[in-house]
């Protein structure tokens, strides 16, 4: 394949090797983790600083709500999007846009006087996380050209991703404890300050050379596609299969339809169907929904687990969370190592998936004082997720043309995130529905619809008739979590099939651009 990548500051220079990455771009790759571990930490940095912003701006119950979620539901909503501009009008370029736009944001949330502001903030950025982070990744495709090399650098960039979510809750309940709240958004301004300076020196510009017209009209299909989904699904493990969001799901998903009718007729379409079919890359589009599925649907349980059946604090119950994390950082280069000594891509990540079942299976023995088995289940799921992701971007980031860079991006982070909300939405209501059964039908109607429910109700009760509820409901919620992790150890099971199959004759041939 010809290179059709017009690139600027070109990565070779400095490097051992022709073809092969240097101190420059290793250096380049450090800068490129900061924009993503901070992109990654904003989705549970809120979740100490929570009392303390509705003490001090008195949001109503629907501000609350879309404090914590419009970035969320910006990012996923403009990921597509954002990988298509970038490989418009250069993923570097995008990049520093992105970041002089999240380190704005972040100042104006940081001293936000009302909820309406923090809420505005919020959503800036989420847009400049969309912008960030598939621009990381498009970057990463460009500068290391080696596949081993690319596969080792995918490997850290997954690490961090996945151990950023863990860490956001952490530095948030160290920094609210320590300062006031809005020190929760200020960490991300000499981050971005310092992208911002090195960026421009250290990092490539690359570009689709003939894009041809941008497709606005798929901008609002796909956010129609998109948003209502996202929307639905997290909606409904904790509210049930209310006619609202289920309706906001088929909505939804009948944008999902037209943006894939534009897709296929229009002239320049937002994402290629040609981009779908290359080698490997549709496989890898599924199994990383499957593998956040699993991942995000165990991580709902472990999170209520720690805190209202053990009776953790939210700040020890993070700190306890971070623990199955310290192993994360040896999975990708591991995963890597395999493959680079001959062992098949394919049989590499159902074997991941093995182990995200092992993990299932292991959270399927708890009881209602398992700490170590929690962990122990949660850190081998952390693990196989990573060891599964590594491989899958890499796979999917090589079978796409380099020019298409971006746009492959977006497409495995919104798998990603329709994928974790897939997998709240799923097995939340199987520990849900589980929880409702196995609690007595004595028990206060309020406590039978979820633990925090039975645990406030249990707070009002005389002495002898709270404690009986309390034991009850943990009891139940132990059930549901058992249940949830059956049916996540046979989910991943078959993924790990489906993985041997579909990639073992997948290979990743030498990068000709």
């Amino acid at each position: 394949m010809e290179n059709s990548t017009s690139t600027t500051n070109p990565v070779g220079a400095g490097s051992a090797a022709p073809g092969r990455a240097g101190r420059r771009e290793w250096t380049a790759m450090g800068v490129l983790m900061l924009p993503l571990l901070l992109v990654s930490m904003d989705v549970s940095v809120l979740y100490f600083a929570a009392p303390a912003i509705s003490a001090d701006l008195h949001p109503s119950g629907t501000q609350q709500l879309w404090i914590f979620d419009v970035y969320g539901f910006v990012l996923a909503g403009l990921l597509m999007t954002m990988g298509s501009l970038g490989d418009r009008i250069g993923r570097r370029r995008l990049l520093l846009m992105g970041a002089a736009a999240f380190g704005g944001a972040s100042l104006l949330a940081a001293y936000a006087n009302s909820a309406e502001t923090l809420i505005a903030a919020r959503a800036i950025l989420g847009i400049g996380g969309a912008t960030l982070m598939p621009s990381t990744m498009a970057l990463v495709r460009t500068m290391f050209t080696d596949p081993a090399q690319r596969a080792k650098a995918i490997g850290l960039w997954s690490g961090v991703m996945t151990g950023g979510i863990a860490l956001g809750s952490v530095m948030s309940g160290v920094l609210v404890e320590h300062f006031w709240w809005g020190s929760v958004f200020l960490v991300n301004l000499p981050a971005m300050a310092l992208l911002l300076v090195l960026g421009p020196v250290l990092l490539p510009e690359s570009r689709n050379p003939e894009p041809g017209r941008f497709d606005w009209l798929s901008v609002p299909l796909s956010l129609a596609a998109v948003l209502p989904v996202i929307y639905g699904l997290k909606e409904i493990p904790t509210e049930g299969w209310h006619p609202l969001y289920v309706v906001s799901v088929a909505v939804g998903l009948l944008f999902a339809a037209l943006f894939v009718r534009r897709q296929r007729t229009s002239a320049s379409p937002l994402i290629p169907p040609a981009l779908l079919k290359g080698h490997g890359f549709a496989p890898a589009l599924v199994l990383n929904l499957v593998a956040a599925l699993a991942m995000l649907g165990s991580a709902i349980f472990t999170t209520q687990y720690l805190q209202s059946v053990l009776g953790k604090t939210p700040l020890a119950a993070a700190l306890w969370s971070l623990l199955p994390s310290v192993f994360i950082g040896f999975a990708g280069p591991v995963t890597a190592l395999l493959v680079q000594r001959g062992v098949n891509r394919g049989y590499v990540v159902a074997g991941g998936f093995v182990a995200m079942a092992a993990g299932y299976s292991t959270l399927t023995l708890i009881g209602t004082d398992s700490l170590w088995l929690v962990l122990a289940g949660a850190g081998v799921l952390a693990c196989g997720m990573v060891a599964i992701t590594s491989q899958l971007v890499d796979l999917a980031m090589s079978s796409a043309p380099v020019e298409r860079a971006g746009t492959a991006s977006s497409l495995l982070e919104t798998s990603t995130e329709f994928g974790g909300a897939l997998g709240m939405a799923v097995l939340g209501s199987i520990g849900t529905a589980v929880y409702r059964h196995e609690m007595p039908s004595t028990a206060p109607a309020e406590a039978r619809e979820t633990l925090g429910d039975a645990l406030f109700t249990a707070a009002h009760l005389p002495g002898g008739a709270g404690e009986s509820l309390v034991a009850s409901a943990r009891e139940a919620f132990t059930s549901g979590f058992q249940a949830a992790a059956i049916a996540g150890a046979v989910l991943t099971a078959l993924a790990a099939v489906g993985a041997a199959v579909t990639l073992r004759k997948v290979e990743i041939r030498e990068d000709e651009n």
